[in-house]
């Protein structure tokens, strides 16, 4: 069974993202880039599946710039496989990068893709549900707890109520939750092993996409700063700024 993962170049978590003077969106000059939180999930699972035989192989695709390589490296030193880079350089939104995804797994006729629930950078959560929609495939998202086994697929969801467990056949898109699994550390042996792994680069139009954006960024706006909290003497003051200042009263 042959596993496609998607995983994306982001601003590290541990960065403090800043904006760009003109608002146009956020400053990633001389910033420390990595793989996705979730999509590190989505490779670790991955790797586990074929651990216990179920998969044969995995192949980790990324969409962007040529730097992009780095992570398809990281995602190789993981355990993938082999790894298909979609080179270019226009802006990728959701609805783009879930065409490029749909165009490698029928060429791929990969049975299973998984894939991080929402990216940090713009947390959108579209990706894995408009690929979905597109290639006709059930979905399960926000998976925290995966088994596959005779052509299905029984996924253990967080919802807002609490978990749910659904079945579905393969192929199918699995989009994976924080506490799916926790990524293995990578080790230095690996990292020399990833290097010659194959990777293939790809652009748009071999896969037959336009991935011209469809959304248009108007501007960017730091989060307001919060207030910094007072003390007050008595109950009766604190009724009070909720009346008159918070207004929630």
């Amino acid at each position: 069974m042959k596993v496609l993962v998607s995983v994306k170049r982001v601003v590290d978590y541990n960065v403090k993202v800043r904006v760009k003077s003109d608002r146009s969106g956020v400053d990633t000059a001389n910033v420390k880039m990595s793989m996705n939180p979730f999509d590190e999930i989505a490779v670790e699972e991955a790797v586990r599946l074929k651990e216990k035989g179920v998969a044969t192989e995995i192949i980790a695709v990324s969409c962007g710039l040529q730097s992009c390589q780095e992570t398809l490296r990281t995602a190789m030193a993981i355990g993938a496989d082999r790894a298909i880079l979609v080179e270019t350089d226009v802006e990728l939104q959701p609805l783009a990068v879930a065409k490029l995804l749909q165009a490698l797994l029928v060429k791929e006729g990969a049975q299973l893709v998984i894939l991080g629930k929402q990216a940090i950078d713009d947390d959108a959560n579209q990706t894995g549900q408009m690929l979905a929609a597109l290639a006709d495939l059930p979905q399960a998202t926000f998976a925290s707890r995966v088994e596959v086994a005779d052509g299905r697929a029984k996924v253990t969801r967080e919802v807002d109520g609490g978990l749910e467990t659904i079945e579905v056949t393969l192929p199918a898109i699995v989009t994976t939750d924080l506490r799916l699994n926790e990524p293995r550390y990578v080790t230095l042996p690996n990292i020399m092993k990833a290097k010659k792994k194959q990777m293939d680069k790809v652009t748009p139009a071999d896969l037959g996409v336009d991935p011209a954006p469809r959304l248009k960024t108007l501007k960017v706006n730091e989060p307001s700063a919060r207030q910094a909290g007072v003390r007050v003497a008595d109950v009766g003051a604190l009724v009070a700024k909720l009346r008159t200042e918070a207004k929630v009263l």
